[in-house]
């Protein structure tokens, strides 16, 4: 691991370059930056109000950091120069390297000129802003940042600048330890800066803004560094879309892979991912505060029924939950509360008790008294440059008072992100309470600390099987050598043979024995072609399927399987951005219909398929609906296992399904297989 010691906390910097170094040299200032600031510039004898030296040579001594915002040509020279000198690390900031090599091939070829000038002095980039050190005053930035010093908090690493900068910029009291960026990751992939910020003590938490996957490897060091230090990781993975893979390749040069597998990706790593800046912020700041949360059962309470039930609604679809009350709750509520209020989990306990310091504190004591591993305020007050906002005061003393009392693990949570003032949140953190900004965002954010506290009390998966990258054409083998070579790792297929034409068709029925099915080969997707025909019973109906299917490369006649009780999809891809994927779901003409499916990055446990199946919305019929037979489960555990070992056994693969597999209740068939391969591979 590159050690970014004196490039994260230098005691000198050197900044290279004109208008955008003036502007590096102004954030070190205004940051209060007291180590040396040595602008370097061929043709100035001053740059930002200091004296300027001409080249590297002329230093006075090896920078411990340098921002070099130069062109790309000049990039490349500064570096091997700054390498040559004993430099203690770099950031890049110019562009036109990796990420334009669509356009030109120069891009490509000067990031790696860029590459071997560095050697082994660290480099941050090219085409990212740099980093922001709050815990030491150290900003090597050329921009406007929102930040603010502190002494304790959390790192937020993006492979987008301009990401970087929006995030510093809010307003919801997140603390921020470190502001870094990647760029193009030429030499310092995320995972390998990562592992640097997790390890300085200050920081509490790592999240992550991640456009696509290069070093496989460092991520999964990474999680295992997240695990024993337990310091949790959230990720914003961009790419979710076609249109966003798109431009995440041209942008950073990264692969940004298939979000199914980004996300299976991820939750092996024990990394919580979240879809939208808002969740990223509120899923580190909880983070932060509380740290990953040991259950999912929640409190809630408000002084409105319609929040209490907007609460309830948002655990609606995410792995919360909100137990019923507990006698002793209900008694030490009724006692302060009357008989007038309800008393349910969410609780709305009305404004009877509002500004009564000694009722709401008892209250709220109660609530976090009980079996619940989270109490949650909603804490609504109101606008404060129109309305007068000191009637909430009483409910946040008394919220902290009760959580103080108690010991419990408390948040406050505004159901609109305006609605809680920087202020408040502050005093909330400053208190050990947790402030949440927008209902959902926080359940997000609770949802996901559950997650993280689930995967580190799990036993430590082993490392995926990695994929390689395909190099040279791909080839589609014919279905009957597919469940060929699916049969010799042990699945079942139904018995067949290959005819040439119709007649050979035909006799191939007789001898495999009535029904049967056949299908015309040399089609992906036989189906939508009208190439299968089901429940043949004579010779002479095979023949006359035969004459009017399209079947490009012959037939195949196969045994008609019955007592199906549901149809599955069962497929491995080999995605080189994060190793070999298996999918489960519903399968046969259900497959795109319901787009009911789950992906896990192998190797798997066979508890971890039978949790994705359980998963699925057709399980109840998996399990047996409405007094329906139930699947041989263990035999589809077993298929899917079969299914991944299989593909990791076949050389150069690119894509093994069986759509549909037969979940029978004894055993199960795989009735249709897809098998694709790729010749040449590249490395991986």
């Amino acid at each position: 691991m590159a050690d970014l010691s004196r490039l994260l906390r230098p005691r000198s910097v050197a900044v290279f370059g004109g208008a955008w170094a003036v502007n590096v040299i102004g954030q070190l200032q205004r940051a209060g930056y007291a180590g040396e600031i040595w602008p370097v510039h061929p043709h100035r004898s001053e740059v930002g109000g200091l004296p300027a030296y001409s080249d590297v040579g002329n230093l006075p001594a090896s920078p411990d950091a340098s921002f070099i915002a130069v062109n790309r040509k000049g990039a490349v020279e500064i570096l091997a120069a700054l390498a040559e000198v004993g430099a203690g690390g770099a950031v890049c900031f110019a562009s036109g390297f990796a990420e334009t090599a669509q356009e030109e091939q120069a891009g490509g070829e000067l990031q790696e000129a860029l590459l071997q000038a560095a050697g082994d002095m660290p480099f941050l980039g090219p085409n990212c802003y740099g980093f922001i050190n709050y815990l030491d005053g150290v900003p090597l930035w050329p921009d406007e940042h929102g930040g603010a010093p502190v002494e304790r908090g959390v790192a937020v690493l993006a492979q987008s600048s301009n990401i970087a900068v929006n995030l510093s910029m809010q307003r919801r009291s997140l603390p921020i330890a470190y502001l870094a960026t990647a760029g193009n990751q030429a030499q310092l992939s995320q995972a390998s800066i990562g592992l640097q910020l997790l390890a300085d003590e200050r920081v509490t938490a790592l999240g992550v803004h991640i456009e696509g996957f290069t070093d496989l490897a460092g991520w999964q060091a990474l999680a295992a560094s997240s695990r024993v230090l337990r310091k949790p990781i959230v990720a914003l993975k961009a790419g979710r879309s076609e249109l966003a893979q798109s431009l995440t390749r041209s942008h950073t040069a990264s692969l940004a892979g298939s979000e199914a597998g980004a996300a299976a990706l991820l939750a092996r790593l024990g990394i919580a991912q979240v879809h939208g800046l808002l969740e990223f912020v509120e899923a580190l700041k909880f983070l932060h505060c509380a740290g990953p949360l040991p259950g999912r059962r929640l409190a809630s309470l408000s002084c409105s029924g319609g929040e209490a039930a907007l609460a309830a609604d948002a655990a609606v679809g995410r792995r919360l939950e909100f137990p019923p009350l507990a006698p002793a709750q209900t008694e030490a509520l009724r006692s302060v509360l009357g008989p007038r209020v309800h008393l349910s989990n969410p609780l709305d306990y009305q404004t009877y008790i509002w500004g009564d310091a000694a009722a709401m504190t008892a209250t709220f004591a109660a609530m976090l008294g009980g079996a619940c591993d989270l109490a949650c305020l909603i804490f609504d007050p109101p606008r404060t440059d129109r309305c007068d906002a000191d009637a909430w005061r009483p409910a946040a003393d008394a919220w902290i008072a009760a959580v103080r009392r108690t010991s419990g693990r408390g948040a406050v949570i505004a159901t609109m992100p305006e609605l809680l003032t920087e202020t408040y949140a502050e005093r909330f953190i400053a208190a050990g309470v947790v402030p949440l900004c927008g209902l959902d965002a926080a359940m997000t954010a609770i949802e996901a600390a559950a997650d993280i506290a689930d995967y580190w009390s799990s036993p430590l998966p082993e490392p995926p099987w990695p994929a390689k990258a395909i190099a040279g054409p791909v080839e589609q083998v014919n279905e009957r050598e597919a469940k060929h070579t699916l049969a010799a790792h042990g699945l079942a297929v139904p018995r067949s043979r290959l005819a040439a034409n119709p007649q050979e068709a035909a006799t191939s029925a007789a001898a495999i024995g009535f029904p049967v099915v056949l299908k015309g080969l040399g089609h992906a997707h036989k189906t939508d072609r009208g190439a299968v025909r089901l429940g043949l019973e004579t010779p002479e109906a095979v023949r006359a399927a035969a004459q009017a299917m399209d079947a490009p490369e012959g037939w195949l006649v196969e045994a008609q399987v019955g007592d199906a009780v549901a149809e599955l999809l069962l497929g491995v891809v080999a995605d080189p951005a994060h190793g070999l994927v298996l999918t489960l779901g519903a399968g046969g003409v259900w497959t795109e219909l319901l787009a009911d499916t789950a992906s896990l990055i192998l190797p798997v446990r066979d508890a971890e398929v039978l949790k994705a199946l359980r998963g699925l919305r057709i399980w109840p019929l998996l399990a047996g609906y409405r007094g329906r037979p139930a699947a041989d489960v263990d035999a589809v555990v077993e298929a899917a296992q079969t299914l991944a070992r299989c593909a990791a056994a076949v050389d150069g693969l690119v894509e093994l399904e069986v759509n549909p597999y037969l979940a029978r209740p004894k055993g199960g068939m795989a009735v249709d297989a897809l098998l694709r391969l790729s010749p040449a591979w590249s490395a991986t």
